[in-house]
């Protein structure tokens, strides 16, 4: 009797501890479901190269870009369509420590009809080696968190994780960010959307370089390669007065990119 009275009872714990292992699994799946959806808008085409604002100094940054020839169908029901819209984002930041940058984004588009639609808000954290851009070998992670409208994405919550590697001698330098998105809600996915920078200094302050964007998709789960993303831009770099300005011009290599796109980014240190 006592050991089918201890059986009756291990039998109940199994069931109660699966039911909520299940339950468990339900919840997660909500908050995160893999493959999805949350095709976004494009405000900020750049590598981050490591380098941060110096302790106790705020930057500002304004991203634009132009997509010239792209879809004329927006991503998903409510979008946005790529066609002639004017992308970007002003980011203001401020040196923490010489390895902690705080930053703030807030990105918008202008439709093909000159209608303004804002994007939501970002948060980002930075942490680099200390004075990259006198280093060899440099590495770093930014880390951001986003409320982006629906116009936007169709996951209003998103984390990115953009790891930075980087090496450079003689004049040439190579960075690598193997950049994961995270967005959350019934649309939500964990994509992969690296990109690359190859580098060559031709002036004290001024380069040329090649760049690479890419979506692959899902991470685990790719997307077909006529839906992934993949564009190469041209890109200069140079200093006006007191203004950093990087210039770039970039075309899709697959189906499912966009056509042409402009690229300008100009910022400051105060």
């Amino acid at each position: 009797m006592v050991a089918e009275l201890l059986a009756w009872i291990a039998d109940k714990v199994i069931a109660l501890r699966r039911r909520r292992f299940l339950f468990f699994l339900s919840v997660a799946s909500a908050a995160l479901q893999l493959p999805g959806s949350s095709a976004r808008a494009a405000d900020e085409i750049q590598v981050y190269n490591a380098e941060i604002t110096p302790p106790g100094t705020f930057s500002l940054e304004q991203h634009l870009n132009y997509i010239w020839n792209g879809s004329q169908t927006p991503p998903f029901p409510g979008g946005i369509a790529p066609y002639h819209t004017l992308n970007g984002t002003p980011e203001l930041a401020y040196g923490v420590r010489d390895w902690w940058e705080l930053g703030l984004y807030m990105p918008f588009t202008f439709d093909d009809n000159g209608t303004y639609l804002p994007g939501g808000a970002k948060i980002r954290a930075l942490f680099v080696s200390p004075h990259a851009e006198d280093r060899k070998f440099f590495y770093g992670l930014n880390t951001e968190l986003g409320y982006q409208t629906p116009r936007f994405s169709q996951s209003a919550i998103g984390l990115e994780f953009r790891p930075i590697m980087g090496v450079r001698d003689l004049g040439w330098e190579l960075i690598v960010n193997p950049i994961v998105d995270v967005s959350f809600g019934p649309y939500g996915e964990i994509d992969f959307v690296p990109a690359v920078r190859l580098a060559r200094s031709v002036a004290e302050d001024a380069a040329v370089a090649v760049e690479y964007y890419a979506d692959f998709g899902p991470l685990g789960n790719f997307s077909p390669p006529d839906q992934q993303q993949h564009n190469i831009y041209a890109v200069v770099d140079f200093k006006m007065f007191t203004l950093d300005v990087e210039l770039g011009m970039g075309f899709g290599l697959s189906s499912g990119s966009d056509g042409l796109i402009s690229k300008l980014i100009v910022g400051r240190t105060f």
